[in-house]
C-alpha cells in the first residue's frame, strides 16, 4: 500500500476546515499514478475541488476517464435513501455511469472491469457503520482485488471523526446498512478505513490489494478539525447539526417514529401523531430527497432539536436519549420497533435493554470495552493525528 504525501503530526486541538487541502485538491501528487492508464473514478456529488467536480478536474489533467460509479443518491446526489438508481451516462462528459445501487447488481461486470486498469474514490463520507458510501467502497475494493486492478482514495475528512461510539457490528447482522466488524462511530476518514480493511483481511476469500491500494492523504486534518462540509452528502443531511446529531437519531428510521423526513429539519426532531405531552409538532410532506417519506401528511407531535449546541451533540456521543423518551411516551413496548432498528443497531442487545427499562448511560457502558480495543486496532491504520 502506499500513503501519497508526509503524514503531517499535528497537537490535536480543534481546528477548521479553511486549513485543509483534500486529497482531489492535490492532482499533482495522484496525475503521474493515473498516467497513461484507464481510470474508474467512484464519485458523486460530493467529489468537488473549489466549485469543480473532481470529475472535471482529472479530465481537464489528461487523465482519462473511461467509467464513473456511482453509490447510494446517485452521481449527482438527488436520490432518496435507499431508492434504486439507473446505470446511465454523464450528460457532461459522455462517460457512462456504473450505478451500484440500482436494485439489480452490487457488482459491475466482467465487461465494466474491462474498461479501466485503477478505481479513484472521491466521496465525502460522514464516518458511521450505517451510512453507505463506505460499503459501495468495499465492494469495489474487493471486484479490484478480485480483478488485479490498483485502487486509489482521494481522502476527505470525516466530519464525526473526532470519537468512537458504539457498539461493534454483530456480523450476523451484516447488511447494506452494516458490513464491517466496526462500531456504529468509527472515527476513521474512507482512507483510514481502507487500509484498515485491507489490512485486516476483511476483503472476500481473504484477498489483499496491497501496494494496489493508495491513499492520498488531506492536509491540514486532524481527527479533531471540525469540518464544515462544502456539499452536504445526501438530501437528508441538511446541516453540521443534523451530522452530529445522526449518530443518535437515524435509529428512529427503525421505529414507528419520523425523524423529520419531508421537512426542513431531518435528523433534527422527531415525532409520532400519538406522542404526549408535547408542544412541538410538525407534518411530514412529499420533498425533494424525500418523495414518501414516513408518517406522510400527519401531524406528528414531539422534540426540536434544531437549538442544541453542536459540541453538546458532539460531546454526548451516540445519545440513546432521545429514543428512549420516544419510546416510553408511547407505550408501545416491542411494537414501537421495526427490525431495522437492529440492523442500524448492529446487534439485537439494544432493544432488549430499551425494552427492559436501561437508562442510554447504561446501555453505553456495554459496549466501553469493545470501543477501547477497537481504538487500539485501528491506531496503526490512522493517517492523522488523533
Amino acid at each position: 500500500m502506499c500513503i501519497i504525501a508526509t503524514l503531517m503530526v499535528l497537537t490535536p486541538l480543534v481546528m477548521h476546515s479553511q486549513s485543509i487541502t483534500v486529497g482531489a485538491e492535490r492532482v499533482t501528487d495522484y496525475a503521474p499514478l493515473l498516467a497513461g492508464k484507464r481510470v474508474a473514478l467512484l464519485g458523486n456529488h460530493t467529489s468537488m475541488v473549489g466549485n469543480r467536480h473532481t470529475l472535471d478536474v482529472m479530465l481537464d489533467n489528461g487523465i482519462n476517464v473511461t467509467t464513473i460509479f456511482s453509490p447510494e443518491h446517485g452521481f449527482r446526489g438527488s436520490a432518496d435513501a435507499g431508492e434504486h438508481v439507473s446505470s446511465s451516462v454523464d450528460e457532461a462528459t459522455g462517460i457512462p455511469i456504473a450505478s451500484l445501487y440500482d436494485g439489480k447488481k452490487r457488482m459491475p461486470s466482467a465487461e465494466t472491469m474491462a474498461e479501466f486498469d485503477v478505481i479513484v474514490t472521491d466521496l465525502q463520507d460522514v464516518g458511521l457503520r450505517y451510512y453507505t458510501y463506505y460499503v459501495t467502497m468495499l465492494r469495489l475494493m474487493n471486484v479490484a482485488a478480485q480483478y488485479g486492478k490498483e485502487f486509489i482514495v482521494l481522502d476527505r475528512p470525516n466530519p464525526n471523526g473526532m470519537y468512537v461510539d458504539g457498539p461493534i457490528l454483530d456480523m450476523k447482522y451484516k447488511s447494506g446498512v452494516g458490513a464491517l466488524p466496526i462500531p456504529v462511530v468509527h472515527g476513521m476518514t474512507l482512507g483510514e478505513l481502507a487500509l484498515m480493511i485491507d489490512g485486516e483481511g476483511w476483503l472476500d476469500g481473504g484477498r489483499r490489494l496491497g501496494n494496489d491500494l493508495t491513499v492520498v492523504i488531506c492536509k491540514g486534518y486532524t481527527h479533531q478539525t471540525r469540518y464544515e462540509l462544502p456539499v452536504f452528502p445526501s438530501p437528508n443531511l441538511k446541516s453540521m447539526l443534523a451530522i452530529y446529531l445522526y449518530p443518535s437519531t437515524c435509529y428512529f428510521e427503525g421505529t414507528v417514529v419520523s425523524l423529520g423526513r419531508g421537512t426542513d429539519h431531518p435528523f433534527e426532531i422527531y415525532g409520532h401523531p400519538d406522542m404526549q405531552g408535547c408542544s412541538f409538532s410538525f407534518t411530514p410532506q412529499s420533498i425533494a430527497g424525500a418523495k414518501n417519506p414516513p408518517l406522510l401528511g400527519r401531524k406528528c407531535y414531539g422534540r426540536d432539536l434544531t437549538g442544541l449546541d453542536n459540541e453538546a451533540v458532539i460531546a454526548a456521543g451516540i445519545n440513546l436519549e432521545y429514543v428512549i423518551d420516544a419510546y416510553n411516551n408511547l407505550g408501545l413496548g416491542d411494537k414501537f420497533f421495526t427490525s431495522f432498528f437492529d440492523l442500524l443497531m448492529g446487534n439485537g442487545d439494544v432493544r432488549r435493554m430499551i425494552v427492559e427499562g436501561k437508562s442510554a448511560a447504561e446501555i453505553k457502558t456495554t459496549w466501553s470495552d469493545d470501543v477501547e480495543a477497537f481504538k487500539a486496532r485501528r491506531r496503526g491504520y490512522l493517517l492523522y493525528a488523533e
